[in-house]
């Protein structure tokens, strides 16, 4: 008997299955609905959730004259390779809508990669950490709801140790879950 095609086996073709931490935000339409599509596409994308931050309204931070945004953070476990996952989100968000007019400016939806094990990665396209993560109550806020203990893998710190060296950046707790 002769193989037509010889197929290696899946455990040649990805990573281990590594914990992830991901941002979502969103400050136009119907900011709610639009993470719930974001959670819902990145499960469809080779992710499991494992877990879902509460919901923050929060202040803009870089460019103040637009609307405040919703954001919450994702734990999941994937076995996509970080350039893969990397262009996992950028599906999603281009799916979304999402267009890239203003550095800082507002946005249908915004995924970011903040962990990606303990992974120390810096190209052009991609910086694991998440460079900013560490001065960001938006993003350290839903984080600390889901990892307090998790470490930067850089400097050491805990998220809720960030998280208490920033000063000022409105945050506030919502109701809603997703």
């Amino acid at each position: 008997m002769m193989l037509s095609q010889w197929s290696a086996p899946s455990a040649c073709l990805s990573a281990d299955v590594k914990t992830v931490y991901f941002s979502l935000g969103s400050n136009l339409g119907d900011r709610e609905a639009r993470l719930r599509e974001a959670i819902e596409r990145l499960e469809a994308s080779e992710l499991h959730i494992l877990q879902r931050s509460p919901v923050y309204e929060t202040e803009p931070q870089d460019v103040l004259d637009q609307g405040w945004f919703l954001n919450a953070a994702l734990e999941a476990e994937t076995e996509l390779f970080p350039m893969q996952l990397l262009a996992c989100t950028q599906r999603v968000e281009s799916a979304m809508g999402r267009q890239h007019l203003r550095i800082g400016g507002p946005r249908c939806i915004d995924v970011d990669i903040l962990l990606y094990g303990r992974a120390v990665i810096h190209t052009p396209q991609l910086d694991i950490p998440h460079p900013r993560m560490h001065a960001r109550r938006f993003v350290l806020e839903p984080l600390a709801w889901i990892a307090p203990g998790l470490r930067h893998p850089v400097t050491g710190k805990s998220v809720v140790e960030m998280l208490a060296e920033i000063q000022g950046q409105k945050v506030v707790a919502s109701d809603i879950t997703l």
